[in-house]
């Protein structure tokens, strides 16, 4: 930069030995002059006023002015131990300063004030005796001569602050003075406590700071900034220099950037001192010019790494000479520091790197925290013990104007080596701590504690909470500056830095960069590398991987910069190229397998590498898994030196973005060959294919050994993403057979076992196909581990499945042993589900998150459709799941809390899941009694049979203590499902509806009575029907009418049933066969009486006997008299009425003759009888009494009062309650019961944000019609794969928007206009739908439409009067707290939760758009969370994203029902970024809460096309799930469908007696 320029060096020599000879004094011995001086400074010193009154001098002329000088000059020179002399010479010199001052001091003689410039260079060159170091002083004198010389210091510092009469001379040669004093200080080497090692940083920082001020007042010319960088090289060996030019930069660096980048721009905040070293005035231009000098003021740090160049100077060379023993220059102990300065050398400009990135506070913390580094602690060196522990004061003195950089100076002489000073506790925000004066240095307290360098730790990468300014310059404008530094400071100690050295060393005067100058006491070159004559002369200590701390540094600073790149841009290739070179260098892998800095740095800084489209960035990828294969799977990391201070669970996390960063990739390039860096043969080549087991291994180890919750969180995400991608995979690429096996080229087909897998039973398909893209026709074996090698023997073909290369490389080949290989998706979700299964119930399950997210994915795979899913794996699956539930619940009282209970409700969601997923669980005894013993615990607190050998508990005997509410909900929740759903979802009704599709007024479109033109208002049909509420939760509808289909006359009874889980239609005949015997004959024609058979047959003649023949011969006793005779009748009694009897028997027998006459000869007699035919069908049954006796709801019997029912706090009541259904309300409540459903429901928007859009308008306008055409296509492939898309018209589930989800079809509807289109998921008219059993989800792409038709719903509408719903707060379960926005009521629409004190909150509903005026019952808690699904074309542009303003277009009718309008701050947001490799980029952002984010999508991820509508939609569902967890207000859907039902009988019912309800029975409905 000044290589045109001339050195000013030999003038400052010159000026020194002038200094030194100029008093005519020297030329007398010394004790002469030494007493001429105490005698003429001590009345000179009299004058000042310091000891009495100052007086005017009396030196008037010239001549007696420069006689004085002369004397002082002499005294200046003295020995020390004339101290006082010395002292006055110094107070008289700095006195006479003063005229320089706008206000001189009354004793600075006349001449001095009328040339004050003049007489000023005189005086500050003569300082110059004062500052030369006196050989053989005691250390006492020696802090005399310090605190001279600081005052001194001071006073010229102050002087060059105020005075306005300093031409450019006095600056030049205040300058000169303050080089040559640094010169003859600190060019020598150090030597503990001597003049130099104690003023080391005070004359450094006054040489700066006055030049700093010179740049203002009177810029210094080229060969003065030539100057002072030459000689800055000549001190490289001390600390301080380094630390102050640190402090400088980023002092000047923090000025660049306010008017480089405006005040938005993330501000770098130094220490208030720092602050103030720019001088005020200092204009933007003189800012940069600065900058860049300073910047460039001690040539190439990397020159620091070569104690050969440090030491070149004549004075180390002086040493060496006279060392006793010989030694080389090198050999010093002062270059011992070395290590540390390199590496606060390379903490400046990363931190410098920081501050343009916008992270101010790592730098902050990294630099003027006095100790850790940016994310490893700062590990020096360990010295031998023969070098002489490091001076307080150079090495961990903070002056209050100097604060320390790094380590201050790194503690050469510490036991635990890390050096960092005794201020170092600061939180971090504070600057570092000022010492208790400038001239009393800190001592250094030895290592720092572990905390402290914990929590001086930044964040901990670049992708995981850390945000860059948007303003930032490009990485090129950033690499421009510092890129020849960077790297080759992170080549140092690598093979291409061994193997170049010597070259590099011959062309370094070649590059334009190098400066190679001639220097009075040497030739030095400045940006020299390394060029180490013989390395085996070095002491153990500066060994070149003692700079690893500094390579470190250096290479992770490099990994921000290119992780800074934004969308688009574009980074020079010789600057990738070279990138990628250092990565590679610095991610080989020793022998040891350790985890060294510099691999640890690079995993800190480097999570967002591979999600960058960064050119051939994927050549990286062995180097990188072979680190995260160090890293990740191992539970101790193995550290290269204990000294190394990081936080390890930051460097997993790291490693684990970097890992779901790479997953998809082996899948997205398959065959796709990964060129080695280096080698320019195939020989170490790899697909990237091979790479895919090795991954895997990495993820289900690291799950393996994972503590922190964070990072097992993320490992779980990507564990779904990654059997999600191979399964899809297989479905789609594969077409779900080995159908690829053809493709090989040697016909072989692969059916060997796997003889290293214990999951799998058949090869791969997916790795045979990787195999058959090989080179030149060769076939490609596939090893065990799922790696394939080249190879041309025919070996390969005989045992494909065995064959291992020879040529592989190191590191690949240690992996084989002991490797479970995860070849397929089977394979991979057997090990996934028994991982997973195993560390929930031993090591998660105290964890509420983790515990959440392994539910989480265990459901995830539950729906995975694996062709050879393998049963048993299911059932265990299901076995642990429910053992966890079993364990949660066993837990002692004080362990159960709200989010215990979070994660039992979870498991039993869970366990639906698995079983709707794979029915055929249920017909495996043990997993059903498995099942049901869950369920029975969740409902009743315990189980009938704790072990098998116990006698079974029946129901009733039981005391029903459920662990809380929500886990008996969800478990009666599994129970229905598992009794009404598995195996038969989806119905006929199809998935988007659990409930009967038929209401009141479809059935009686169908039934003979009603005229289809009355069939108008549901008034009507619900009259047709009797209403009767079982259990409190049940209302049956029974209409006693068979419907028009049907011609059999059976008592029929059509039965709408509403209970808690949906609507359900029936129809009952009762019958007295089955219909298969009951036969079509059933009404036959009449067959006819038989033929009478009128043979007489002849039957013998006998006699009547009524007793036994021998009954004469039997004596009678007196009981046979008992019984009177007639003949004493008729003596008794007289004979009269005896008569009486006989005439009425005559007359009798007579009527008798007479009527059977009369009969034979009518036309009704037997004889003219017609045949007997039978009577008419009978149509009038009280077929619903019948139902009601024979279902035993007829029963009167008194109720148990210790019935478990009645304890769980219901009402005692009747089995049968009937409803009056002629209030007009009852339709209106009915319809309102309809409408709860019995699932989940939720929104998802979706948004596309094209490249640079900022506002609501423009992102929605996107969407409009003759814009679809510039959408990114893999948009549009997305939508699709988030649900189906559903015509909104005759949709009977969730739409999105309250008023018309959940309507059945054909039902009259409100005309909607037709708007937007056709393809527009918007809401008007389609929207893309999805459910399962236990919830909806709507995916709404919204238009102008949606803002037109919010506005239009929520302007009109009243509330019945007969909303107002129950006095009091029957349906929430506890105090609603407003404040939480974490809650999550989202599932019904129509909550149930309306308290009598809130009820002036309630805002206006409007109607439906049904017939007849049906509203909405009551307020939610809290509203509903919104997710957005936003697809970004420029990644940047999520910081910009409009939240508050796309909210207006995301209504769904439900806000008017919440005391609370949804607030962006409550939103979450998936952002996918579509890369240029055509894999996708996610971004999640969400409200900060304990459960906000969910699997499987996790922050960073980067997916394939295939799987993306997946993981987005179980994310959205899992999401809300967590939200309706946190709730504490929430209440499940079936819940409010049971409190409806109960409000309902609040209203309607009629008290009846048992009579009464007998009665109405046989009443007929009308």
């Amino acid at each position: 930069m000044y290589s045109e320029w001339a050195s000013l060096s030999a003038q400052i020599t010159a000026n020194s030995c002038g200094a030194q000879c100029f008093s005519v004094l020297n030329k007398f011995p010394a004790s002469a002059g030494r007493e001429v001086v105490v005698s003429v400074v001590k009345q000179l010193g009299n004058n000042l006023g310091i000891t009495q009154n100052a007086e005017p001098s009396h030196l008037v002329k010239d001549e007696e002015v420069k006689w004085c000088m002369d004397v002082i000059c002499f005294g200046l020179s003295l020995p020390l131990q004339e101290h006082e002399t010395i002292k006055d010479c110094v107070n008289v010199y700095c006195e006479w300063l003063t005229a320089l001052h706008p206000q001189p001091r009354i004793s600075v003689p006349k001449p001095i004030c009328e040339d004050a410039n003049l007489y000023a260079r005189q005086i500050i060159n003569h300082f110059h005796n004062l500052f030369v170091p006196r050989q053989g002083e005691s250390a006492d004198t020696i802090k005399r001569q310090a605190v001279l010389c600081h005052r001194v210091l001071r006073t010229l510092q102050q002087t060059a602050q105020i005075s306005q009469l300093m031409d450019r001379q006095t600056w030049d040669t205040l300058l000169l003075f303050l080089l040559a004093i640094n010169e003859i200080l600190l060019a020598p080497p150090t030597v503990k406590d001597d003049v130099g090692d104690q003023l080391c940083e005070r004359v450094l920082s006054v040489l700066f700071e006055v030049w700093l001020l010179a740049c203002v007042r009177s810029f210094p010319s080229p060969s003065m900034w030539k100057t002072l960088q030459e000689s800055c090289a000549m001190w490289r060996h001390r600390v301080a220099l380094v630390d102050q030019w640190n402090r400088v930069n980023l002092a000047l660096t923090a000025r660049l950037l306010e008017f480089s980048y405006g005040p938005a721009f993330p501000q770098l905040k130094n220490a208030d001192e720092d602050g103030q070293l720019i001088p005020i005035g200092m204009s933007n231009d003189c800012v940069a010019q600065t900058w860049y000098r300073f910047l460039r003021m001690i040539g190439n740090p990397t020159a620091l790494c070569s104690p050969h160049i440090i030491s070149k100077s004549s004075h180390f060379v002086q040493w060496a000479l006279t060392h006793e023993k010989g030694a080389e220059t090198h050999q010093h102990p002062c270059l011992q520091q070395l290590p540390q300065i390199f590496l606060n050398a390379m903490k400046g400009i990363s931190s410098q790197v920081d501050a343009f990135l916008g992270l101010s506070k790592t730098s902050l913390i990294g630099l003027t925290g006095g100790g850790a580094r940016n994310a490893i602690g700062s590990s020096s060196t360990t010295t031998n013990t023969t070098s002489s522990t490091t001076a307080a004061g150079s090495t961990g003195g903070i002056s209050s104007s100097s604060p320390a950089i790094g380590g201050s100076g790194g503690g050469a002489g510490l036991p635990g080596g890390t050096g960092i000073p005794g201020s170092t506790g600061l939180g971090a925000g504070s600057g570092s701590g000022p010492a208790p004066a400038p001239t009393t240095p800190t001592s250094t307290s030895g290592p720092p504690s572990a905390s402290s360098s914990i929590n001086s730790l930044p964040l901990t990468s670049m992708g995981a909470g850390v945000e860059l300014a948007v303003a930032r310059p490009k990485c090129n404008s950033i690499l421009h500056v510092f890129h020849e530094w960077l790297f080759e400071a992170a080549h140092i100690g690598g093979d291409t830095w061994r193997q170049n050295r010597k070259k590099q060393a011959c062309e370094a005067s070649k590059r334009p960069s190098s400066m190679i100058m001639e220097h009075r006491k040497g030739s030095i070159s400045l940006s020299q590398p390394n060029s180490l004559n013989d390395p085996q002369s070095l002491p153990p200590t500066l060994t070149i991987d003692k700079y690893e701390s500094g390579r470190a540094e250096a290479i992770g600073t490099l990994c921000k910069i290119f992780c800074a790149k934004k969308t688009g841009e574009e980074i020079l290739p010789v600057y990738l190229a070279r990138f990628y070179m250092a990565l590679q260098q610095c991610l080989k892998i020793t022998e040891s397998r350790e985890c060294d800095e510099t691999l640890a740095s690079i995993l800190l800084h480097s999570s967002d590498l591979f999600r960058l489209d960064l050119d051939g960035i994927n050549v990286l990828l062995p180097g990188f898994i072979a680190a995260l294969e160090i890293v990740l799977p191992d539970k101790d990391l193995k550290l290269k030196t204990q000294s190394m201070v990081f936080n390890r669970t930051e460097l997993r996390r790291s490693a684990i973005n970097i890992l779901l960063s790479i997953m998809v990739l082996p899948l997205h390039y398959q065959t796709l060959p990964i060129r080695d860096l280096t080698s320019e043969t195939s020989e170490k080549m790899f697909t990237f294919i091979q790479l895919k087991s090795r991954l895997m291994n990495i993820l289900m180890n690291a799950l393996q050994v994972e503590t922190d919750a964070q990072n097992t969180h993320m490992l779980l995400g990507g564990l779904l993403l990654c059997v999600q991608d191979a399964v899809t995979f297989e479905e789609t690429e594969l077409g779900g057979g080995n159908a690829n096996l053809s493709h090989n080229s040697s016909g072989v087909q692969h059916h060997e076992p796997n003889l290293l897998s214990s999951a799998c039973s058949e090869r791969s398909a997916s790795l045979v196909s990787a195999g058959t893209a090989s080179l030149g026709g060769q076939t490609t074996a596939t090893m065990g581990a799922g790696s394939g090698s080249m190879r041309d023997t025919a070996s390969a073909h005989d045992y494909p499945s065995l064959t291992i290369s020879d040529d592989m490389s190191f590191e690949f080949g240690q992996e084989l042993e002991g490797v479970t290989t995860y070849d397929n998706a089977h394979a991979l979700f057997v090990r996934a589900t028994y991982l997973v299964c195993h560390r929930l119930i031993s090591s998660w399950k105290t964890d509420l998150n983790v515990s959440l997210a392994a539910l989480e994915l265990l459901s995830g795979l539950a729906r995975l459709h694996i062709r050879e899913t393998d049963a048993l794996e299911c059932k265990r699956a299901v076995k642990w799941i429910c053992d966890y539930i079993c364990y949660q619940c066993s837990r002692p009282p004080p362990a159960h809390s709200k989010d215990l209970h979070s994660t039992i409700v979870a498991a039993f969601q869970c366990t639906a899941a698995w079983l709707m997923q794979h029915p055929y669980l249920l017909q495996d005894k043990d997993c059903l009694q498995t099942v049901l013993e869950v369920v029975e615990l969740g409902i009743s607190g315990t189980k009938s049979q704790s072990k098998g050998t116990d006698i079974p508990k029946f129901k009733d005997e039981k005391e029903l203590k459920p662990a809380s509410m929500r886990v008996r909900d969800a478990a009666e929740n599994l129970l229905t499902i598992i009794l009404e759903q598995v195996g038969y979802f989806p119905s006929e009704c199809g998935p988007e509806s659990i409930s009967s599709l038929l209401d009141e007024l479809a059935l009686m479109k169908h039934c003979n009575s009603m005229v289809p033109a009355a069939a108008a208002s549901s008034e009507q049909a619900i009259a047709k029907f009797k209403y009767f509420v079982t259990e409190n939760s049940t209302i049956l509808a029974l209409l006693e009418e068979p419907l028009g289909n049907d011609q059999d006359p059976q008592p029929t009874v059509t039965l709408l049933i509403r209970g808690p889980f949906g609507r359900h239609a029936w129809t009952m005949q009762l019958r007295h066969l089955p219909r298969s015997k009951s036969g079509i004959k059933y009404h036959a024609v009449n067959p006819g009486r038989p033929i009478p058979m009128n043979d007489v047959t002849q039957r013998p003649e006998c006699e009547q006997k009524n007793f036994p023949d021998g009954v004469d011969k039997v004596q009678p006793c007196v009981a046979d008299y008992s019984i009177p005779t007639i003949e004493q009748m008729r003596e008794q009694y007289g004979t009269a009425s005896i008569q009486e009897l006989e005439s009425m028997l005559e007359k009798q027998s007579i009527y008798e003759k007479l009527a059977w006459a009369e009969a034979d000869t009518s036309a009704d007699s037997l004889s003219y009888a017609q045949e007997c035919v039978p009577p008419a069908v009978c149509h009038e049954f009280h077929a619903a009494r019948l139902f009601l006796s024979h279902f035993g709801f007829l029963g009167f019997e008194t109720r148990n009062p210790h019935n478990p029912a009645e304890a769980l706090g219901n009402p005692p009541q009747r089995p049968l309650i009937v409803l009056d259904t002629k209030s007009t309300a009852f339709a209106a409540d009915l319809d309102r019961l309809d409408k709860l459903s019995a699932r989940t429901h939720d929104t998802v928007y979706v948004f596309y944000v094209k490249s640079g859009q900022t506002s609501a308008q423009q992102i929605i306008a996107n969407m409009a019609e003759e814009q679809s055409a510039g959408h990114d296509p893999h948009f549009a492939s997305m939508l699709q794969t988030l649900g189906w898309p559903v015509q909104v018209s005759e949709h009977s589930g969730w739409t999105g928007f309250a008023h018309n989800s959940w309507s059945l079809k054909g039902t009259p509807e409100e005309q909607q206009k037709s708007t937007g289109n056709e393809l527009n998921y918007n809401g008007s008219q389609r929207v893309l739908y999805w459910a399962d059993v236990s919830s909806e989800i709507a995916f709404v792409v919204p238009t102008t439409w949606n803002l037109r038709h919010n506005s239009d719903t929520s302007d009109g509408g009243s509330i019945s009067s007969t909303d107002q719903i129950g006095s009091s707060n029957v349906w929430a379960r506890g105090e609603v707290d407003g404040v939480t926005g974490l809650a999550k009521s989202k599932s019904r629409n129509l909550s149930l939760e309306l308290d009598t004190n809130r009820r002036d909150a309630k805002e206006p509903v409007p109607p439906t758009r049904r017939k007849g005026n049906v509203t909405k019952p009551t307020l939610l808690a809290q509203a509903p969370a919104k997710i957005f699904l936003v697809w970004l074309e420029s990644y940047e542009d999520y910081l910009n994203f409009p939240l508050e303003d796309v909210l207006a277009y995301t209504r769904t009718g439900e806000e008017l029902h919440t005391l609370q309008l949804p607030r962006a701050s409550d939103c979450h947001v998936i952002f996918v970024h579509s890369l240029l490799s055509g894999l996708l980029r996610v971004k999640l952002q969400g409200p900060p809460g304990r459960m906000s984010f969910a699997t499987p999508l996790v922050d960073g991820m980067v997916l394939s096309r295939r799987v993306v509508g997946n993981l987005v939609r179980q994310t959205a569902l899992n999401i809300s799930r967590r939200r309706r967890l946190d709730n504490d207000n929430y209440q499940p859907p079936h819940v409010r469908r049971r409190l409806k039902v109960q409000d309902i009988v609040q209203k309607y019912k009629m008290d009846l007696s048992e009579a009464e309800l007998l009665a109405h029975l046989f009443q007929r409905a009308i």
